[in-house]
């Protein structure tokens, strides 16, 4: 049985005033959550634009795409994110991920070590905050992180622990998004650091199908049902249109893929409502990708899709 269709908008701030009105016509629109990036620059703080997320809204789940884990010790995100849920009443989607834009870390004079690395710092930041969720004293002797007889993130309540969301790219992250996930992100792999026009290529369909099996193998491997799986695809162009083909082919042009691979491509949603739809359906069956997050950082388009395709296919 496949997971039933999703919707989130990923923000990176929102207007001021009226950011909550804001928040509360997304949550109106039926979307079902709203993501932060973690990065630096011009962008809204994650931590506390989620927290105020949660407190201006009653249904919306609230989340990173993800929280860096070299910008945050994991203890500190174990709190901040078992304290968001608590808050919330359960609405906290808590994303992880090594680290990717070098941008970062050059601003912020940190070391930017070999992706192997950060993937090693990942896995074990994972495990101490789950068991910092679920014990109530944590301790951890590790490459990278040692913590000692650490307290419980929260007192014990009946609000279940967030869910965890790892997204990645390659074959070592999506191991790791296998083994500890509750949601994993169907990613192009980055290893230049930045995006560049040719990223994308790595969501052709064949690659995306690889990389499910990637997942489903390290979760099987774990003692894990892959199928329990939610898996998660980031839209980077969405385009509601009755023609899609000019735009299908410039963005061939310009990634080096081709029209009809980039029209099958998560990256991208391009065309009338129904063929969206129908492309989505086919995917789900294909892939089992239902959960779908589009850039919110116009929201007509935000409200445009909502119409034409969140309202078709949520919870279905």
């Amino acid at each position: 049985m496949p997971h039933a269709f999703r919707f989130g908008v990923q923000l990176s701030s929102l207007p001021t005033p009226g950011w909550a009105d804001h928040l509360r016509r997304i949550e109106a629109l039926g979307y079902s959550s709203v993501f932060w990036p973690d990065h630096f620059g011009a962008q809204w703080e994650p931590v506390a634009a989620l927290a105020a997320a949660a407190a201006a809204t009653e249904r919306l789940k609230v989340g990173a795409l993800v929280y860096g884990v070299d910008y945050r010790h994991p203890v500190v995100l174990a709190k901040a994110a078992a304290t968001i849920q608590l808050l919330s009443g359960g609405r906290h989607e808590f994303g992880l991920g090594a680290g990717w834009m070098q941008t970062d870390y050059d601003e912020a004079g940190m070391r930017y070590d070999r992706p192997g690395v950060r993937i090693e710092r990942l896995d074990e930041a994972l495990t101490i905050v789950r068991r910092m969720w679920t014990q109530e004293k944590t301790s951890f002797e590790g490459r990278h992180f040692q913590v000692r007889d650490m307290a419980r993130a929260v007192p014990e309540s009946a609000i279940p622990a967030p869910k965890i969301l790892v997204g990645g790219g390659g074959r070592r992250v999506l191991g790791v998004a296998g083994r500890h996930a509750d949601i994993v992100g169907i990613n192009p792999s980055l290893p230049e650091g930045r995006i560049t026009p040719q990223t994308v290529a790595d969501l052709a369909p064949a690659r995306v199908r690889e990389k499910v099996a990637w997942v489903r193998e390290a979760a099987a491997a774990a003692g894990r049902n892959p199928a329990a799986l939610e898996l998660n695809s980031l839209v980077f162009v969405t385009a509601l249109v009755d023609d899609p083909k000019p735009l299908r082919e410039m963005i061939a042009k310009n990634t080096g893929m081709d029209a009809a691979d980039v029209a099958d491509c998560p990256a991208f949603l391009t065309g009338s409502g129904p063929e969206i739809c129908d492309r989505l359906s086919k995917r789900r069956e294909e892939t089992g990708i239902s959960y779908v997050v589009i850039q919110g950082a116009k929201f007509e388009l935000v409200q445009q899709f909502a119409e034409g395709v969140v309202s078709k296919l949520a919870g279905r």
